[in-house]
């Protein structure tokens, strides 16, 4: 209140408070988001929020702070309330809008966005920030995948890992509409001799909504988007306080210190982009929608020899892949579906027992992998695990996994289990198979990258649906500080990346990447296993004093190694 402009206007000392003044009458509260009682004690017509992201959602269980502010403005009939921050985490793709060529945020599920701040941006109008290139003079939005920078090579030509230095010194934009290099400190294309390049961008610039375009004067067209909340986006690219060379270097530094911490720091406040854990080198859904074959779904393809089957099991439905095998471990995906119906029933897996024993084109299944990790209805409700009952329905067909989330010593090791078939307990009863989740997942993104036309290549049918390749993505592999580990979920839904990532098991099972060309497709159609009354025990001799011979987890199917 020492300000010139002020003191005139403010009331007497005595009046003033440590966090009320009044300025020519008016009272200004000053509020800390942490304290419900300041939120709720005056009404107000405008309010001012920094940093959103940082409230509680839920103030001492009063609800969420943001609506606490907006009641208090219930009694002005112009309120306003602004808010600005800077956004956390949250995964959100980039859609390109065909009539304007401009790349906008795409509108996002909000469970998948933990940033509050970005939420409401998606509620209101969503403008963005665009400048002019220098070059073409198009109209786009500038991001972190805009900015790059020349990597250090070494001899042999081989690309090196990036340095804070170099990315400093040649940080540059690539215009995505037409490719265009653009360099920050470059003479302004005007003719101004004291003025930068991105200075002149940046006077040109202005902010548009989807639905809208911006021609190459920097004329806006098309209807503002009807919502009474107006947000607006910019990136921090286009700050005048720091350089591209500042940007690319803080996140080069951030990369090499192995800290996620420091990266999503730096998206953050550098660029004022939501952080994706682990989502640098996770491909992305469009790449697994560009590993199409010719045929469709339901089809088996000649080449196929082999069919496997995978199944996720939730609490209302199975959610199964079917995948075809051919020479040097070359797959397509025959079928991908869900069945509902609740697991702890027996009706969707007597559905399912259809689904086992059906033939594909003439061919049968060689193996079926369902994962044991989500246990239908309560134990005491519904003794006996429905996934190892089912996998003793198919002895010779179904194998009950369970994923492990710590590193194993082998991708796959097998163990007997007890179960409960029945109401009554049986000793070793079962073979369960414990799979390294980290290894089968890793497996699923090399085959989104594999070579296509070669040993191994990993097909789509043309008609895959956008769901099942965004599911495929929905993970990211990421190294904790410490060196473990981790996969997090980048999407809520992610059952065909588990289907998937089973099949990768299911070819080390059979050793389909020896399956060769000559070998003809078994057409031999699976049987269930009806169960029997147990006969009554009849007196035996005692057993031959033999070597014990080496066990198999498969029996006459060999060892799996």
């Amino acid at each position: 209140m020492k300000s010139t402009s002020l003191k005139g206007l403010s009331a007497v000392k005595s009046k003033q408070k440590k966090t009320k003044k009044l300025i020519s009458g008016v009272p200004l509260r000053l509020a800390h988001g942490g304290s419900s009682t300041a939120l709720k004690s005056d009404p107000y017509g405008l309010c001012v929020t920094d940093e959103v992201d940082e409230l509680a959602s839920n103030l001492k269980g009063q609800g969420d702070p943001v609506g606490m502010i907006d009641a208090r403005g219930d009694t002005y009939p112009d309120f306003v309330h602004a808010i600005t921050s800077t956004p956390s985490e949250g995964a959100v793709e980039v859609e390109t809008d065909d009539d304007s060529g401009l790349e906008f945020w795409a509108e996002a599920d909000p469970e998948e966005i933990k940033s509050t701040v970005w939420r409401l941006w998606m509620t209101g109008t969503r403008h963005h920030w665009a400048w002019p290139c220098p070059h073409c003079k198009e109209y786009f939005i500038p991001r972190f995948a805009c900015l790059s920078w020349d990597k250090p090579k070494a001899e042999d030509g081989r690309e090196l890992p990036s340095k804070p230095s170099l990315a400093m010194k040649t940080a540059h934009l690539e215009c995505p509409r037409n490719g265009c290099l653009i360099y920050e400190m470059d003479p302004s294309p005007d003719g101004d001799p004291v003025k930068t390049t991105k200075e002149w961008m940046n006077e040109r610039g202005d902010y548009v909504a989807p639905g809208q375009s911006i021609d190459t004067d920097g004329v806006i067209h098309g209807e503002e988007p009807e919502s009474w909340t107006l947000s607006y986006w910019a990136s921090g690219l286009a700050s005048p306080f720091k350089s591209w060379g500042d940007r690319a270097a803080a996140y080069v530094e951030a990369v090499r210190s192995g800290n996620p911490r420091s990266i999503q720091s730096v998206k953050n406040q550098g660029f004022g982009e939501l952080y994706s854990p682990g989502g640098g080198a996770a491909p992305e859904w469009g790449e697994v929608m560009e590993c199409t074959d010719d045929y469709v779904m339901g089809e088996v393809p000649e080449t196929v020899k082999v069919l496997t089957l995978t199944c996720d099991v939730q609490l209302d439905r199975l959610i199964y892949v079917i995948r075809g095998w051919g020479a040097g471990g070359t797959s397509w995906l025959v079928e991908a579906r869900e069945l509902y119906g609740l697991t702890e029933g027996e009706e969707v897996w007597d559905t399912f027992a259809n689904v086992l024993t059906d033939t594909y084109d003439g061919l049968p299944l060689k193996l079926a992998l369902v994962d044991s990790g989500y246990r239908p209805g309560k134990k005491f409700l519904v003794p006996e695990h429905r996934v190892y009952a089912f996998a003793r329905r198919f002895p010779h067909l179904v194998r009950a996994t369970k994923g492990s989330s710590n590193p194993m010593r082998k991708p796959l090791l097998a163990n007997k289990i007890d179960i409960q078939i029945g109401g009554k307990e049986i000793k070793k009863g079962l073979d369960l198979l414990r799979l390294d989740t980290d290894y089968f997942k890793s497996w699923v993104q090399q085959k989104i990258r594999w070579a296509k036309d070669s040993p191994g290549a990993w097909y789509l049918p043309e008609d895959i649906s956008e769901d099942y390749a965004r599911q495929i993505v929905s993970e990211s592999r990421m190294r904790a500080p410490g060196g473990k580990v981790k996969w997090v979920q980048r999407a809520k839904e992610n059952h065909f990346l588990d289907c998937e990532s089973m099949q990768g098991a299911c070819a080390m099972i059979l050793n389909l990447s020896k399956l060769r060309d000559d070998v003809n497709p078994s057409r031999r159609v699976v049987r269930e296993v009806q169960p029997t009354e147990m006969p009554e025990a009849q007196p035996t001799r005692p057993a031959p004093n033999r070597p014990a011979r080496p066990s198999s987890v498969w029996g006459s199917r060999g060892s799996i190694w």
